[in-house]
């Protein structure tokens, strides 16, 4: 997996996000002096290979009114939790979710996920769906409401030098 000087163009020129624009191929390709089909070509295949996971819209759910979000914790059976966190993780409300170690004997939840909404009233509402969803298989759950955002990028290369 290794990239050129052309994909880390690419990567710099795109991971703030794309132009907002009506063609935003076109145009990162016009910035880079390539073709656009190039850049779509290329994008996809650092895409296949994992160079990149994805690319994706990273909404402000602040600014959507969404101001009452939580991370919802649950301690699930280890036999449960692959299956019941692909469940969650595809319920339209959820906006990701993951599997993590334990800490016992402070921390007893592996499963988690977030959960977004308008009131804590609406996200209490989503966590009881969560909860009825995990069923017998669920211990014990918690959930952490967020007070500001912390991080909303995901890696940033420096510009290359040349």
């Amino acid at each position: 997996m290794s990239i050129d000087a052309t994909d880390r163009r690419l990567i710099e020129a795109t991971q703030a996000g794309l132009p907002l624009v009506a063609a935003p191929y076109a145009k990162i390709a016009d910035d880079l002096g390539l073709d656009q089909v190039e850049v779509m070509e290329r994008l996809t295949s650092m895409q296949d290979s994992g160079v990149i996971r994805r690319i994706a819209v990273a909404p402000n759910h602040y600014a959507l009114g969404m101001t009452a979000n939580g991370m919802t914790v649950w301690d699930v059976t280890d036999a449960d939790a692959i299956r019941l966190g692909e469940q969650i993780g595809a319920l339209d409300f959820v906006s990701h979710c993951y599997l993590r170690p334990r800490a016992l004997p402070d921390w007893p939840y592996n499963l988690f996920a977030m959960v977004h909404g308008s009131s804590r009233d609406e996200v209490a509402a989503k966590r009881s769906e969560i909860r009825a969803l995990l069923g017998e298989a669920l211990r014990s759950d918690d959930i952490l409401y967020s007070t500001k955002i912390l991080k909303k990028t995901g890696l940033r290369l420096g510009k290359s030098k040349g």
